[in-house]
């Protein structure tokens, strides 16, 4: 199967599985989207969400998360890892956007990339899920299932990205993305793979790494 006749098949396939396909963290805007997106590196959705109510009870904007010091926001984002620098992020880049931005998250990929804290990745979900700009974020799920599936050579998330970008249609991205999260975590897994559960992988995947699972 060549690849754009097995990109169609996920298309086709994801679209059946996850028609709707809601934001897995929790937000009401996009500046809460880009903190919870931030706080999201190196800790699971579920943490995240369970975390963010304290945190925007306090602040759920710039003006207001400003008035906090950093130990204040450190001490609430604790459980999900990595809160020194987290908070530090957190609480500089509400300063920038009432210092540039009069409080408002700009909706463009470039500018949000300069925020500290804020790299690619992050930057992409923001733009596509709170502005609606095409962008394909590269999670560890879809740079997985995106080798498993034989669509990329798998050497780094850049490259899946291009990869995906030039396969899928610029149309499908900010849905498509997700699909491939939700899939992967329901069918694809890191650890524990079973070739039978995950069909996708059964059908196009790479022969290599469905023999090395058999092998295994």
């Amino acid at each position: 199967m060549k690849k754009a006749e097995k990109a169609q098949y996920v298309i086709d396939t994801l679209e059946e599985l996850y028609p709707e396909t809601p934001v897995p963290l929790d937000h009401s805007d996009p500046y809460t989207l880009l903190i919870a997106v931030l706080l999201s590196a190196q800790c699971t959705d579920e943490r995240v969400n369970k975390i963010t109510p304290a945190l925007f009870q306090r602040a759920h904007t710039p003006f207001e998360m400003v008035k906090l010091t950093v130990e204040e926001i450190r001490t609430i984002i604790r459980p999900c890892g990595l809160s020194p620098s987290k908070s530090k992020a957190i609480h500089r880049l509400s300063e920038i956007l009432i210092e540039k931005y009069q409080g408002e998250v700009p909706a463009n990929l470039d500018l949000l990339e300069e925020l500290p804290g804020v790299g690619h990745k992050t930057a992409s979900v923001v733009v596509a899920q709170s502005f609606g700009i095409p962008a394909f974020p590269v999670d560890t799920h879809i740079h997985r299932l995106m080798y498993r599936w034989g669509l990329t050579s798998g050497k780094n998330v850049v490259q899946t990205e291009r990869d995906a970008k030039r396969l899928f249609p610029e149309d499908k991205w900010n849905k498509l993305h997700l699909q491939i999260i939700f899939y992967g975590r329901e069918y694809s897994p890191a650890r524990g793979w079973n070739i039978e559960k995950d069909f996708i992988s059964a059908k196009i995947g790479r022969k290599s790494e469905i023999n090395k699972l058999m092998k295994s």
